[in-house]
């Protein structure tokens, strides 16, 4: 059963420059095969986002502007982590209930999912979440 010690900050390489940064994503960075790239963008601050588990796949949440919180659940426990720094991934694995929270302005949401769009994989109900942790 995943728990939140399965829960991971992965550290995106970065090359410094005094023209600017640039940080990569390749496939040894994300401990699994990403098929879907997608971000959220324009999150009004009192705004909720995710609410939902998924079945099978797994996410890395960066947060490429700004900040915001991802409040995790394994059904047992919960754990808040704050993401502001672009070189910095939240890897959430299968089974674990997230909800992204008091985005900033300007604040990008970056996902990197194990699979493509699946309404199948989502459990969008708390307690349904709750029922299938047993």
């Amino acid at each position: 059963m995943t728990t939140l010690k399965d829960i991971q900050l992965l550290q995106i390489p970065v090359v410094e420059d005094r023209r600017g940064n640039l940080a990569f994503i390749q496939e040894d960075i994300v401990p699994f095969e990403f098929k879907r790239v997608y971000y959220l963008f324009d999150v009004p601050s009192n705004s909720f986002r995710g609410s939902h588990s998924h079945i099978n796949q797994c996410e890395v949440l960066i947060a490429l502007s700004g900040s915001f919180e991802v409040v995790l659940n394994d059904g047992i426990e919960k754990k808040s982590f704050l993401l502001n720094k672009p070189n910095i991934g939240l890897y959430i694995p299968t089974g674990i209930w997230r909800e992204l929270e008091n985005f900033s302005s300007g604040a990008v949401c970056l996902v990197l999912a194990s699979d493509v769009y699946d309404e199948q994989d989502y459990i969008r109900d708390f307690n349904q979440f709750l029922g299938s942790k047993k």
